[in-house]
């Protein structure tokens, strides 16, 4: 009975970990060819996305779209993205770990 009631408190104990990680957004693919799957971009002049604020993220997502910032890779990569896609796209990078220092 003590491990049957100590297995349940260690699920319950995961559950908040599991359900601060986002899924994977669908529009992913495009955004990883430069900015990586984990927002750790390899190219150089490409920003890192890993940990940047959430509302930064979703405002420069919108920017794009709207032609708001006209950069015109940005704006054919971001296309007509609904604001579901948007809000994924700005959770799944802003909850991945920033780079460390001294990274390129």
């Amino acid at each position: 009975m003590r491990i049957l009631l100590l297995a349940a408190l260690c699920l319950l104990a995961a559950l908040p970990l599991r359900a601060q990680t986002p899924t994977p957004p669908t529009r992913l693919g495009l955004c990883a060819a430069c900015h990586g799957a984990s927002g750790h971009a390899s190219m150089p002049g490409v920003p890192h996305l890993a940990g940047q604020r959430l509302d930064y993220l979703r405002d420069a997502l919108r920017q794009y779209r709207d032609g708001r910032r006209n950069v015109a890779v940005m704006r054919a990569a971001v296309g007509p993205i609904s604001d579901a896609e948007l809000d994924a796209l700005a959770h799944w990078y802003s909850a991945q770990p920033p780079q460390a220092q001294g990274n390129p």
